[in-house]
């Protein structure tokens, strides 16, 4: 397959951003959901920010505290000879327990929006424009998916605190202002995305439950009447026994309508944590129903942006457009930057094989 990546990539880092907080460092700008407005391309970034580490001995992060009801940040110092946590994670800190449970991020995520009249090349707005607003993000918001439905845009996104990873729904008209409609799944759930219109007389959506007993971490599909109650759940795609996509999947960009069926952009991890993107193709009429899928990914890490970085040998796309017959796929590298790569629509549709 013949993947044109943009010579500029990473098209944004995290020292192309300066910090929300003070005394904090801006050390992830990835995993962006995508949205065309009044010819701009608007990426909706994932910014993580961490406090500035300062003490050899410690570990510092923030946490949104809603103790109090008004929301305060708080920063958090932590021991690294306390037995009682594990620091090996670079994206979590862990209770040295049987049990591994999280015990707090390494950094606190929210939303920004770029803006972009190219598609390539983007102004970063200064201030975040979707916030830890209420008790399920006090940990962060994270990895936005972007939905257009007539003139609205509905935005999920990942909402996280120590209840675990909610996905929480917002809309808007502008990308100025927002309505918040509440969580729309309970954890452990998050890459939940919307499709762009009705089918049948209801809304569908893709969403990844991560089961912690029987069960994998594997897409399964939803349906609504009211985009804000889901229900009919029901499983869509497994993993593999071996090979690229045998450790979890997940849907990643909107799904979006070809002559042949909605294509799905997706993203796998094998069990060594290396996440590529495929793609499956769903019936217009009834997208519970799999046509066909890529065998193989469509995008993997290859270049050095994609291998090193936070948390390397990682990409991953919450959003994509399509120009004339050319998918553009916007995608975190190494959850550390973003990235832009353009396929041939027609060369990913011909890779696909029947199930």
């Amino acid at each position: 397959m013949i993947v044109h990546r943009l010579e500029k990539n990473p098209i944004l880092k995290p020292e192309d951003i300066a910090a929300y907080h003070d005394d904090h460092e801006v050390i992830g700008v990835f995993n962006a959901g995508v949205a065309e407005l009044n010819g701009e391309t608007l990426l909706l970034l994932r910014v993580a920010e961490r406090p500035v580490q300062n003490n050899p001995d410690e570990v510092k992060t923030t946490v949104v505290d809603f103790s109090y009801g008004e929301p305060q940040v708080k920063v958090l110092s932590l021991k690294k000879d306390d037995e009682g946590y594990d620091f090996s994670d670079p994206r979590t800190i862990l209770f040295n327990e049987t049990q591994r449970r999280t015990a707090f991020l390494t950094s606190l995520s929210y939303i920004r929006i770029a803006r972009s009249s190219d598609g390539k090349s983007f102004t970063v707005d200064d201030a975040p424009f979707i916030y830890p607003e209420i008790a399920a993000e006090s940990w962060g918001v994270e990895d936005p998916r972007v939905t257009q439905i007539e003139d609205t845009y509905y935005i999920q996104y990942s909402a996280i605190s120590d209840k675990g990873v909610a996905v929480g729904l917002v809309s808007t008209k502008d990308f100025v202002s927002y309505e918040r409609l509440g969580l729309i799944f309970p954890p452990e759930n998050k890459d939940v995305a919307i499709f762009p219109e009705k089918m049948n007389g209801k809304y569908y959506a893709l969403h990844r439950p991560v089961p912690k007993g029987i069960g994998q971490p594997e897409i399964w599909l939803a349906e609504s009447d009211n985009l804000l109650y889901w229900g009919n759940h029901q499983h869509l795609l497994g993993l593999s026994e071996d090979g690229w996509d045998n450790g979890r999947i997940g849907g990643g960009a909107v799904p979006f309508k070809t002559s042949q069926g909605w294509l799905e952009i997706y993203h796998a991890a094998d069990r060594d944590d290396r996440y590529c993107l495929g793609a499956v193709l769903l019936d217009l009429e009834d997208p519970s129903k799999v046509l066909a899928k890529t065998k193989e990914p469509i995008l993997a890490p290859e270049a050095d942006y994609e291998t090193n970085g936070f948390f390397g040998d990682v990409v991953f796309t919450c959003g994509v457009t399509l120009q004339n017959q050319s998918l553009r796929i916007y995608y975190g590298v190494s959850d550390t930057s973003m990235a832009v790569c353009e396929v041939a629509l027609d060369d990913i549709l011909s890779r696909l094989t029947d199930v």
